[in-house]
């Protein structure tokens, strides 16, 4: 793959934008009282997070991602792990699509 500096000025580009947003996360955090109604906003984040990743693959309705999401609630349910069920949900996912792959 030949890469042009279009290409790493984006990458750094991202890179910087990412850093700006959880550094800027982290320092605004201190002027704001935590209250119950923040707090459980703050530990539902990930559960979000993961959600607007899965959807689209899921949106699409191949099994091997809706096994996958399915792997993720089930693991979740069980452990209340959020690591668990990411590593659950994609190794059920390249299993499928592994398994479709070779049928």
């Amino acid at each position: 793959m030949v890469a042009d500096a279009t290409f790493y000025l984006a990458v750094v580009g991202m890179a910087v934008a990412s850093y700006a947003c959880r550094v800027g996360g982290f320092l605004l955090m201190g002027y704001l009282t935590i209250t119950p109604r923040l707090e459980a906003a703050l530990r539902a984040m990930p559960i979000g997070v993961m959600a607007g990743i899965v959807a689209p693959s899921v949106a699409a309705g191949r099994p091997p991602e809706i096994a996958g999401l399915l792997a993720v609630a089930l693991v979740m349910k069980l452990t209340r792990s959020d690591i668990a069920a990411a590593v659950a949900g994609a190794a059920v996912v390249a299993i499928g699509r592994r398994w479709m792959a070779a049928g």
